[in-house]
């Protein structure tokens, strides 16, 4: 009888440590999402669109595909006096 009791009252206290272990990690994940909404960064707009018109002023606004250059206007005619294939 007594050891029955004893091994009850372990299976009890060991569940209520791993329900009292499951809500401190619900507090700690819950803390940690109320502070992540607190510090949210910003994107900081004006910022990025005067480096952009910083950028055009002095002449870099090229893309990384054509760069300051732009494109070759050879490149760009449709008509090609060339067959196909060759």
């Amino acid at each position: 009888m007594q050891g029955q009791q004893v091994r009850a009252q372990a299976k009890a206290q060991q569940s209520a440590q791993q329900q009292a272990q499951r809500q401190a990690q619900q507090q700690a994940a819950q803390a940690q999402q109320a502070m992540n909404r607190a510090n949210q960064r910003q994107p900081d707009a004006q910022r990025a669109l005067s480096a952009i018109g910083g950028a055009a002023r002095a002449g870099q606004s090229g893309t990384m595909l054509t760069g300051p250059q732009g494109v070759d206007q050879a490149a760009l005619t449709l008509g090609k006096s060339t067959l196909l294939g060759q």
